[in-house]
Order: structure tokens, then sequence, then C-alpha cells
């Protein structure tokens, strides 16, 4: 069609703005992490929505944060290239908020070439009077940028936020077929599910210390069998995430099991164990072995 549109639509901020749950808004299936817990979006996940005559590839990135391991290095270099495959720019900030937590990013944004929309999000939270300040202090601080109030988690403009999307990105065929929802494959979905159930589950740094593998995913008529081992990194976090007589390893089981089978739509049997991985979060084979740094 010859205007059609079709563009990538890259979602940058800190930590636990609500990234996710906007992607997951537009996208309108559970593809990313949302929990209370700050850097729970690990890769670059790209959700496609499509229309008779648009496709938006949209990707949500990793929270900006300042890198302590090598883990959080190849977060941040999933970041660095959302800056350079963009069509669309969303920069999302939340209520209270002055700037990205490294000025590097700030100043790229700052010169951004590509349109840039800053999301001014959790505004149902706030009183006129601090959402006028804020809408003020941003305007002030990047006044080349379109700036648009919304709460991603109660929808409020995100509507109109897609269809100014849709007027900024440019003619072009679709990139993916029609009927795609996201480049990632099952096994991704099987993990992540898994993961979330670990951050909600767990406190302290148990949660950041696990990476999930799926080894096993065989799919017939009416059923998915799933074999996923969660990685720690010490013995002792190996003793918590299973609990006291597998109690706790058996909730993460329960809950990772519903949600798999209303993502998949059919019955799910899923089994989990705990193998210790000493120090994968600093070895780059291993996070290669994980999708990171690639």
């Amino acid at each position: 069609m010859a205007d059609h549109k079709a563009g990538f639509v890259n979602i940058i901020g800190n930590p636990n703005v609500g990234k996710s749950t906007l992607m997951n808004a537009f996208v309108g299936e559970k593809l990313s992490i949302i929990t209370s817990k700050a850097q729970t979006t690990r890769h670059r996940i790209l959700g496609i929505v499509n229309g008779d005559d648009f496709q938006m590839i949209l990707s949500d990135t990793p929270g900006i944060i300042k890198p302590a391991y090598e883990l959080q290095s190849s977060m941040m270099g999933f970041v660095k290239s959302a800056f350079e495959d963009a069509d669309v720019l969303l920069y999302m900030v939340e209520i209270g908020e002055k700037a990205l937590k490294d000025e590097a990013f700030f100043e790229k944004i700052k010169n951004s070439k590509i349109p840039v929309l800053l999301l001014l999000n959790k505004v149902d939270t706030a009183t006129q009077e601090l959402l006028e300040e804020q809408v003020q202090y941003w305007q002030e601080m990047l006044p080349n940028v379109e700036l648009h109030p919304i709460s991603a988690l109660s929808n409020f403009n995100i509507k109109g936020v897609f269809e100014r999307i849709i007027e900024l990105m440019p003619v072009a065929p679709a990139y993916y077929p029609k009927d795609q929802l996201t480049d990632k494959p099952e096994r991704f979905f099987v993990n992540e599910t898994i993961r979330e159930k670990i951050l909600l589950n767990y406190k302290k740094e148990i949660p950041y210390a696990v990476e999930i593998d799926t080894e096993e995913f065989f799919e017939d008529e009416d059923i998915i069998r799933m074999r996923s081992v969660i990685m720690v990194e010490r013995d002792s976090q190996k003793g918590i995430i299973i609990g006291h007589k597998g109690a706790a390893l058996k909730r993460v089981g329960v809950e990772s099991r519903k949600d798999l089978e209303k993502f998949f739509g059919k019955q799910v049997h899923l089994e989990l164990y705990v193998k210790v991985n000493k120090n994968w979060r600093s070895d780059s084979r291993q996070l290669r072995r994980f999708g990171y740094n690639k």
C-alpha cells in the first residue's frame, strides 16, 4: 500500500517509570514484566501492533542505570541500540522526576534528530499544581520535544499518544508478518513469566541473582510440557528459592503455570528445578548464552 506506515518506536527512561506498562497497553498482551521492583526488564522486547495501514514496532528497554556489573553493562547496551534504530523515541518520566540517571543519555535526547515524545506518566497521582509545575520544568529542560501527560496504568491519554506516534511514523511497508505479535521465541516468555513470579515472591538480592533457562518446550494439541531451570549464584540462594519443604518453589510454579496457560491458551505442565551457577552475572560467556552481550 502506497500510504502504509511502519516504524520502530523505542521507549526509554529511568527504572520503574512505567515503560513496560505502556508497551503492554499498546500491544494489548502482557509481553513485558511489570512489578514494583526496579530493573525488571533486562532485554529489549519487541512488541508489534498491526493495523490495516500501519505497523508499529515497539521496543521496551531496560531502565537507564549506571552499570555495576557485567549484566547491567549488557542491559545498557540494549538501551544504546534503542537510540540507533528508532523512528520515534518515547522518553518516559514520572511525576516528581528530574532527569535521566545517565547524563550522556539525557544529552542524546536533547540533541535527537528524530521525533521525541516526552511522556509524563502517573499524572493520576499528582495535584493540578504539581502537574503544571512538572510540565513547565520539562518544557524548559527539553524545549524541542513534544510533551504528553499520561497514565499508562489507568489508560489516560494512551489513545492520543498512540495516534500521534502513527502520524510521526514514516511511510514504509510492514517489517514483520501482520499476524506477528513479537520477535521473541515462546521460551523467552516462559522464562520471563517465571522471573516475574520470583520478583514478586522474594525479597532483597534474590530476584536480581536469578536467570531462567527453559530447557524443554514440547507442544501437543491440548497441552504444552515445559522444563525450566532457575539459576542462582550461591547455595544459600538455592535454599531460599526452594523454601521450607519446597513450598516457595511450588508457589512460583503454580503462579507461573496460571499465567502461561492464559498466555498460550492451553493447558501447561511446568517442571521447575533450581541450580547454582556461580557468578553468572559477571561471566560474559554465560551472559551470551542467556541472550545478553550480543
